[in-house]
């Protein structure tokens, strides 16, 4: 080594230069560590999130043989809901583009199978019971072995689990679904089960009774037959935050959204979510399958939002949830909210066009019976089921900060056509159209990508939510015959090292799995 090199070397290894080789270390290492818990994303080519395409499927039987799906990383195991044969079918996911079926779990025993989840090498299965009015159980089982771990009772039908990221708990969403008489109507509900001991804490919504007025001048419902508060709540989707402190639950029917604070199992807030105003251009729906052709015009109708799925994600220390907006009614032998605008008699100082209920225009536009109507019976005001779109909204507030108006409907128009199987389906114009039911969350080039399924569609339309006030349109994604759970599994997690998304496709029994094609420019 000559005088230069040596003098160098000795100047470099001086305390200050040491310091500042440790700080670069230090540095480095951070950006690490941050970029693994986003994902991983950062050491790995940036994948396009607009380039996903179908590489495997996989048949698993027919209508109900493929509902709700979570994978395993440990096994790469695909573990999906088979209500068709009341099992839990098991799909080998090594090789994604060639999926192999691998076995079941029989559930039969212990009722029907609604939802499954999966943490840390153990899969959860939420049951519903024989009489699905009665007490529900999870079901937690290894995911290697397969052996049965626990088993413990939660509230009435069990309809969706979920783990906390931390894996501390398992949330279950407890429907508690009426009969067909209204004779047995249990109380809505939510268990929070804690994985330590597996004990089990059951939430009801008694406590927020005596606020049932101010909440339903926000547009909250309460409208079953003879039903008090509690037992009208019907949760039907659960989002728990990063930091697994906090939950929010869809209630579905009732339109509006519960927080529950984890530390201490107490639920909150109720927030309701109010109604979309379709009487504009960004919201304008087609009302009819009878007017000629996929026609949106703004109409004097109101949706309720009445969300499905719900996920949450954070921007700029701001945490935020996003809602599929799917719309449901209640339709049982003693209690049945659907009509049609054809079928009611409108008021004429609120509605002064004669022909509106003539079929080529909101005739047959399905409406809820349970709102709008005066004491002289006739209605002032109509409200249908469902919202369209899908929508963000503050999760410490409650408060809209973006919905996609008819941008879900438009995109699959465009993209995929017309048709009753696959693309915008007509038939369904006059009820609750393309049907956004599912939505998931996941990290792609280190961006939040929602994906939105649409049951009626047969499609998933993906969307840059990066900026919650305007997300950016990506991708429409055909599917099987009513997508009914997605997954997203993170290139970190997938048995191929790139991201994956996944749709159970319920009407077909097909599993369909994507992955991203192309990579973003340098």
């Amino acid at each position: 080594m000559d005088e230069k090199s040596i003098c160098f070397a000795q100047n470099f290894y001086t305390p200050f230069s040491m310091r500042i080789t440790i700080f670069l270390v230090t540095l480095f290492l951070a950006s690490f560590s941050a970029c693994r818990q986003k994902g991983n994303e950062a050491f790995i080519p940036l994948e396009d999130p607009a380039s996903f395409l179908e590489i495997g499927q996989i048949d698993l039987g027919g209508t109900g043989a493929s509902e709700i799906s979570a994978y395993d990383p440990i096994s790469k195991r695909l573990f999906v809901v088979n209500g068709e044969s009341t099992r839990i079918d098991i799909v080998n996911l090594a090789s994604p583009s060639a999926p192999v079926a691998n076995g079941n779990i029989n559930i039969v025993s212990l009722g029907a199978a609604n939802s499954v989840a999966v943490k840390k090498g153990i899969l959860a299965v939420g049951i519903e019971a024989p009489i699905k009015q009665n007490v529900g159980k999870v079901a937690f089982y290894d995911t290697k072995t397969l052996a049965l771990l626990q088993t413990v009772t939660v509230g009435a039908l069990p309809d969706m689990v979920t783990f906390s990221p931390d894996g501390a708990y398992l949330l279950s969403a407890n429907e508690g679904e009426p009969d067909a008489t209204y004779a047995n109507d249990p109380v809505g509900s939510v268990s929070i089960i804690n994985l330590s001991d597996y004990s089990v804490t059951t939430l009801d919504f008694t406590s927020f009774a005596g606020q049932e007025a101010i909440l339903q001048t926000g547009g909250f419902r309460i409208f079953g037959l003879n039903a008090s508060f509690e037992k009208d709540i019907e949760p039907e989707y659960i989002t728990i935050s990063d930091d697994s402190k906090t939950a929010w639950v869809t209630l579905q029917e009732n339109n509006g959204v519960a927080k529950i604070d984890l530390a201490t199992k107490t639920i909150t807030n109720i927030y309701p979510l109010g109604f979309k105003n379709y009487n504009n251009e960004k919201d304008a729906i087609d009302p009819s399958d009878r007017d000629g052709g996929i026609i949106f015009r703004p109409t004097t109708v109101k949706g309720m939002y009445q969300p499905d799925a719900i996920a949450q994600y954070t921007v700029g220390g701001t945490t935020y949830w996003i809602t599929a907006n799917e719309g449901d009614a209640r339709d049982y032998t003693a209690f049945k909210e659907e009509t049609t605008v054809n079928s009611v008699m409108l008021d004429p100082l609120a509605f002064s066009d004669a022909t509106l209920k003539t079929d080529v225009k909101l005739g047959r536009l399905t409406i809820t019976n349970t709102l709008g109507k005066l004491p002289n019976n006739t209605y002032n005001e109509l409200f249908s089921f469902g919202a369209r779109s899908f929508s963000i909204w503050n999760a410490q507030t409650g408060a809209l900060v973006y919905d996609s108006g008819n941008d879900l409907e438009k995109k699959v128009f465009e993209r995929l056509g017309a048709g009753t199987t696959g693309g915008y389906d007509d038939t369904r114009s006059d009820n609750k159209g393309v049907e956004p039911e599912g939505v998931v969350i996941g990290y792609v080039a280190g961006k939040p990508i929602a994906f939105i399924g649409l049951e009626r569609a047969d499609a998933i339309v993906s969307y840059d939510i990066s900026n919650p006030q305007a997300p950016k349109f990506l991708q429409v994604l055909r599917t099987g015959d009513a997508p009914e759970g997605l997954l997203f599994i993170p290139a970190s997690e997938s048995p191929t090292g790139r991201n994956i998304l996944i749709a159970s496709c319920e009407n077909d029994g097909v599993v369909r799995i994507y992955q991203t094609a192309g990579y973003l420019p340098k």
